[in-house]
């Protein structure tokens, strides 16, 4: 008799079901694992045994293979370990196949028969559904993230044994009721009302947040960037259930969740430090990185041109296709990226080159060199560059003279102006060159204005459009259906002034 259950593994994004055969035959009692598993797959067979023994039950006296098919795709992870235990009850006949049939099982057993948590659980569940099964069994700690699916029964249960009892009638245990799911209450830790002065800085944040733009804030120690970048995140609005979903599921495939929902737009803060491989993913597994961790969110990157240059040239390419394609040795993965980037950059290496109070110690060599960590094609793809100045000492302890909830209310209104023009949901960042003609609507006096100012400040063809689009974000927050020569004005001061290619 050959026993089949059905669990799940996850290839970059998406997930692929397995087939976990099991086969007895008479022989030296042994058990063996084939199928291209890696490390924690193999040492499962020594889990699987303690547990299924500590659960009162009984492993099979026989010579058992296990082939998790396909058997040419690689696997990885201790999620194997239920499937594999429920198999070799099934074969042993201590389980009927027929009732297993429908069925996808997750969970890591510990050696009492107590099951763990998992990382990708959202992938797991969206395979069960996608391939026809009514039913998930996961470990409890992992449904609310389960439950992010719909159309499928979720049974969270605690041990091996529970899941016997459950399948053989004896103990049903019920489906989880899905909840409604509500946005964190977390207050941010800084907001537009703590920031005072910099108010050309907070008028390109308000832009950048309403159309989604990348922007670059460049001045010297101390003035307010890393408060103005950390303010960012309070004026972006809720994430939707969709959005919901895709960033709760990355976090689980990272590891950095086995149990919460994401419920607030991610805010990644990787240190200047970090790998190529730590921001854009990959390693062993191709596990996704930093980019991907701040999809739907914000990506900061502090000190810009401290970072290594590889590191930061890898950034071109997600921030034109809102995605990453990581390809080794062994394993090659997709993962979304549609992030927005605010960084932060000094004038020079000490900070003051064209500071009126303080006395720049580098020589203009250096200084070349400071901004030649930057090339060309990557301030290019940064649709908004502003130059942010010291605020007066007599303005630090003034009352603020906005609040947070007044530009949000402003962002949240632009942005469904842009989501009903556009159709799909997009924001102007987004907008491609066909759409161009059709969702900018620029007047007679813009279009000239801008073809003067490309011709004269020698835009690129990307450039160009990223004044369109920053214009158009202008425009919405305005409430203007038309896109005129004030706008493009205002979004061509927000052009770097230089660019090195």
């Amino acid at each position: 008799m050959i026993a089949r259950i059905y669990a799940a593994t996850s290839i970059g994004f998406e997930g692929k079901r397995i087939e976990v055969e099991c086969d007895a035959s008479n022989g030296l009692p042994t058990l063996l694992i084939v199928g291209l598993g890696n490390k924690a797959i193999d040492e499962a067979k020594e889990r699987v045994r303690s547990a299924i023994k500590n659960s009162q039950l009984e492993f099979p006296r026989k010579r058992v293979t296990i082939n998790l098919a396909p058997a040419n795709l690689p696997k990885d992870g201790a999620h194997f370990d239920l499937s594999i235990a429920i198999a070799l009850l099934v074969v042993s006949g201590q389980l009927q196949q027929e009732a297993v049939q429908n069925t996808l099982f997750i969970g890591e057993l510990s050696l009492d028969g107590a099951l763990r948590p998992v990382r990708g659980v959202v992938s797991h569940a969206e395979t069960a559904r996608r391939h026809g099964h009514k039913t998930i069994i996961v470990p409890r700690q992992n449904a609310k993230q389960a439950l992010l699916v719909p159309g499928i029964n979720v049974i969270a249960v605690d041990t091996l044994r529970d899941v016997f009892t459950h399948i053989n009638g004896s103990c049903i245990v019920q489906p989880e009721q899905p909840t409604n799911i509500t946005t964190s209450s977390k207050h941010p830790v800084v907001t537009f009302a703590d920031i005072k002065g910099q108010q050309q800085a907070k008028r390109a944040l308000l832009i950048a947040a309403a159309g989604n733009h990348n922007i670059l804030l460049c001045g010297p120690p101390g003035a307010g960037k890393t408060m103005l970048a950390k303010a960012l995140g309070s004026l972006l609005p809720p994430l939707s259930r969709n959005e919901i979903v895709e960033v709760t599921k990355l976090y689980s495939l990272a590891g950095e969740t086995y149990e919460e929902v994401i419920t607030q737009r991610p805010f990644r803060s990787p240190h200047h430090s970090s790998s190529h491989v730590a921001l854009v993913g990959g390693g062993q597994n191709a596990a996704p990185g930093e980019i991907s961790l701040a999809h739907r969110g914000v990506l900061f990157l502090d000190e810009l041109p401290e970072y290594n240059r590889q590191t930061l040239e890898a950034l071109r390419q997600p921030l034109e296709d809102r995605q990453i394609h990581i390809s080794r040795a062994a394993h090659k993965a997709t993962y979304p990226a549609d992030f927005m980037l605010i960084a932060t950059q000094n004038p020079c290496p000490c900070g003051y080159a064209g500071d009126q109070n303080r006395t720049c110690s580098c020589s203009p060599h250096q200084i070349v060199l400071y901004n030649k960590k930057l090339s060309g094609p990557l301030l290019d793809r940064i649709d908004m560059t502003v130059q942010v100045s010291r605020v007066e000492p007599s303005k630090l302890l003034s009352e603020p003279s906005e609040q947070n909830e007044e530009s949000l209310v402003l962002i949240l209104e632009a942005r469904k102006r842009q989501q009903e023009r556009l159709n799909d949901g997009q924001l102007n960042a987004h907008i491609s060159s066909r759409q161009i003609a059709t969702s900018i609507n620029l007047t007679g006096d813009g279009k000239l204005l801008l073809e003067r100012a490309a011709s004269t400040l020698h835009l690129s063809a990307r450039s160009y459009f990223k004044v369109l689009k920053v214009a158009r974000s202008i425009a919405d927050l305005e409430g203007n259906e038309q896109t005129d020569s004030q706008h493009i004005s205002e979004a061509l001061q927000y052009r770097p002034r230089i660019i090195d290619y």
